[in-house]
């Protein structure tokens, strides 16, 4: 890194170390940005822009302002609208090192990593699942169509054909009969188990 680059880091947040860096490997993680409220769109839109123009895609994989689905009533008008679940905070999945942590932390509108003492802290799985983010490559042994039987749950000792499959949720819907009707629930995967005919 050339001494121009450590002179302006000099003062802002206090940069993970090299030992630090070594420790946690080369993977890629979650991390917390924080920005000027208003400013998340526009961050992310130069972030990407300098990942391109760095040619950084394989360090840092992506940028994202989480959004959740509200509905407004304006005038008495019901309307769905989508709003940023963290005003002022953007979050960026990235191998943490001093050239992305540079580029991260010096775009325009960012304020800093968020962790103890500005000290850049990763985002753990439980932290992240709530935000639809997928943290590894799932994989079932079963797809649509395919006939299930739930082993846990609510549902223990049901079985139903698979009508959707949702990775976000990790949660496979199947019809089954209550009260005479067929009725769809979301089963979680770690309940349920494919049929082998």
């Amino acid at each position: 890194m050339s001494e121009e680059m450590e002179k302006d880091m000099a003062g802002m947040d206090e940069k993970p170390d090299a030992a630090e860096m070594a420790e946690a490997g080369n993977k890629a993680h979650w991390y917390v940005v924080h920005t000027y409220s208003g400013y998340e769109n526009k961050v992310k839109a130069n972030l990407e822009k300098t990942i391109e123009n760095r040619h950084l895609e394989d360090q840092i994989l992506e940028v994202r302002v989480p959004l959740q689905d509200v509905v407004e009533v304006k005038n008495g008008a019901r309307k769905n609208v989508q709003r940023k679940m963290f005003p002022g905070y953007v979050l960026v999945n990235m191998d943490m090192n001093d050239e992305t942590w540079y580029v991260v932390r010096n775009t325009r509108g960012v304020t800093g990593f968020v962790g103890p003492g500005s000290k850049p802290v990763p985002l753990s799985d439980a932290e992240i699942k709530p935000l639809g983010i997928k943290t590894e490559n799932m994989s079932i042994d079963f797809g649509v169509g395919d006939e299930i039987a739930v082993v846990a749950g609510v549902w223990k000792d049901t079985a139903g054909y698979v009508q959707k499959i949702d990775f976000n949720k990790q949660t496979a819907t199947i019809n089954v009969d209550l009260f005479g009707r067929e009725t769809p629930v979301e089963i979680s995967f770690a309940e349920v188990r494919r049929i082998d005919k």
